[in-house]
């Protein structure tokens, strides 16, 4: 199996005790953003009193998706992952890291795993 690293940085896979780092491939791929709406949430923070706007949210559109290519995974953000599951169902072979591994400081150093949007 073939993993090719949509994002623009490195992906580091803790497995078997190993850790394998997948460079970034120079295709990075994203999901337009499309805001629907948007209301203005009065809020008090801090005895302050403030116009918050709240939008609905959704991510679509990837561009530049790849072909499938038999024997491939493509590792891509979560929002990518979502977007493209949204649009082309059909489409089993885009992957994200899961169950990462933190640094005392709380910063991402790899993943335990790979999965599938569902």
């Amino acid at each position: 199996m073939k993993l090719v690293n949509c994002t623009p940085h490195a992906i580091t896979l803790i497995v078997d005790g190993q850790e394998v780092v997948i460079p970034p491939s120079g295709m990075v791929l994203r999901a337009a953003e499309v805001v629907a709406a948007e209301e203005l949430l009065a809020v008090n923070l801090d005895g302050e009193q403030l116009s918050v706007p709240v939008r609905t949210l959704s991510f679509q559109q990837v561009q530049g998706l790849p072909p499938v290519e038999e024997g491939t995974l493509y590792i891509v953000s979560a929002i990518v992952a979502q977007a493209v599951k949204k649009a082309h169902p059909e489409r089993t072979d885009f992957v994200v890291p899961h169950d990462l591994v933190r640094d005392e400081e709380g910063r991402v150093v790899g993943a335990r795993a790979l999965a599938r949007p569902a």
